[in-house]
């Protein structure tokens, strides 16, 4: 079998363009950030074998490239910070949106990137969706603590009106976040299993979907790792620092956290580990960090094996 040509391609993408380099080539290009420039750049690339095209998450700016190549390219979404410290390793100092381009491919034939699995259309929007709902609950905070203060009739009533659109629109999100989940049998049924988990409800399980569509194919290093729950050592010759939890999927992470609270009250096999945990000196920060890791991987250890939780039996 003819093993495929290692041409890279790295893309750094603004507002309104797409700067490129292939590794093959040697050679850079700039396109417009929009439909016609995506066409040209097909057109640029031919026939040729791409074994990766990588590129960095730019705000809103790279989700229509994302969306218009996810099931024609092999795509690598990297990490910002990554790719600069590559670059910064590799001698490059300088910063433009043609060196960063080229410092994207090399990085993608440095570390032989493995390219994404493309995300579902309906994911996408259930991310849309979630990151809509998460800065409503902010806006209903912050609506909250502003009424507990006011004392003007006026503004009272404004805040109070407010605070009912918010309650509204969500309750309307809420309601199109569990028709896309019903509209898919598989998503569904993993709604149902994490669901089963003591102190992961509705709106948990929904967030743990959308941020974690891999769940049930990850093995439980690799799901905490996702989640951001992981700790990592800090030890240098005899000096022995704290571990700490670095990383990861924030949105998933911070949809563990009030799941993870409830669950150390209420589910009896976690119930038991965190006061183990307690018992044993360890803060309570670090306790539930630990009830989070282990509840993110008893959801995918279950999606895995296709059935709901239950308890242990004594």
């Amino acid at each position: 079998m003819e093993k495929m040509t290692e041409h890279t391609i790295g893309v750094d993408i603004s507002k309104s363009h797409l700067d490129v380099f292939g590794t093959e080539r040697g050679a850079a290009k700039r396109f417009e950030n929009s439909i016609s420039g995506f066409r040209a750049f097909a057109k640029w690339l031919g026939k040729a074998r791409i074994a990766r095209v990588v590129y960095e998450p730019t705000g809103p700016y790279h989700r229509n490239f994302e969306e218009h190549f996810c099931d024609k390219l092999r795509l690598v979404k990297v990490n910002p910070l990554q790719a600069r410290r590559f670059a910064e390793a590799c001698g490059t100092r300088a910063k433009t949106d043609a060196l960063d381009a080229r410092g994207l491919a090399r990085m993608g034939v440095a570390l032989e990137l493995e390219p994404d699995i493309p995300v579902a259309k309906a994911t996408r929007i259930l991310k849309d969706l979630q990151v809509a709902r998460a800065a409503l609950i902010k806006e209903r905070t912050r609506l909250n603590n502003r009424a507990h203060v006011q004392t003007n009739a006026v503004l009272k009533r404004q805040t109070k009106a407010r605070l009912a659109l918010v309650e509204k629109q969500l309750r309307e999100l809420d309601r199109e976040i569990d028709t896309l989940i019903k509209a898919d049998k598989t998503s569904e049924r993993r709604r149902e299993i994490v669901q089963s988990i003591p102190g992961l409800g509705s709106v948990a399980s929904a967030a743990i979907l959308t941020y974690l569509p891999e769940i049930g194919t990850l093995d439980r290093r690799q799901v905490g790792s996702l989640a951001g729950v992981v700790p990592y050592n800090r030890d240098s010759g005899q000096w022995k620092g704290k571990s700490f939890i670095s990383g990861g999927r924030k949105p998933l992470r911070d949809a563990l956290y009030m799941p993870a609270l409830v669950a150390m009250r209420y589910n009896p096999d976690l119930k038991a580990k965190y006061e183990a945990l307690r018992a044993a000196g360890k803060p309570a920060k670090v306790a539930i960090v630990a009830i989070m890791r282990k509840l993110i991987e008893t959801a995918n250890a279950l999606v895995k094996a296709d059935r709901v939780w239950v308890p242990k039996t004594s």
